[in-house]
């Protein structure tokens, strides 16, 4: 049941999302969207355990994080070329520091591969370490 109720809660959220990027019209910025999104999926998983907001599922926090790591080792690769759209949010400061864009991006990596997620609490421990990484990255680089 437990495991239903995250299934369908995950596709809402990823559905509405997707809403939200309506319009989009280079398929560059679209990836690089459904990528972030991606990211924020597997966040909310991981985050809506370790607040206590869903129970913990040891199933769901594995792949959660396991899709976390994916899609922060692909950020470099989805922002290498400088494109753009009306409805993106990414700064050009991106490509004029990508060392360090890249950087960030890495730090979510090994922020999220170090993340012990055998129970709630460990995962509220290492979520703080992937959101000061998320804030890093937005900080610097995103509208």
């Amino acid at each position: 049941m437990r495991k239903t109720v995250l299934i369908l809660t995950s596709s809402l959220m990823i559905a509405s999302m997707a809403l939200a990027h309506n319009g989009v019209k280079n398929p560059a910025v679209m990836a690089r969207m459904q990528g972030m999104e991606q990211i924020g999926a597997a966040s909310k998983v991981l985050g809506n355990m370790a607040r206590g907001r869903v129970a913990f599922d040891a199933g769901a926090a594995t792949s959660a994080k396991a899709a976390l790591v994916q899609h922060a080792a692909e950020i470099p690769a989805l922002f290498e070329a400088q494109e753009d759209d009306p409805k993106s949010e990414a700064l050009p400061a991106i490509w004029s520091d990508f060392a360090d864009f890249t950087a960030k991006a890495d730090a979510l990596r090994d922020a999220a591969e170090a993340m012990d997620v055998t129970s709630a609490e460990t995962i509220a421990a290492g979520m703080g370490a992937v959101g000061g990484s998320c804030r890093s990255c937005h900080k610097a680089y995103r509208k």
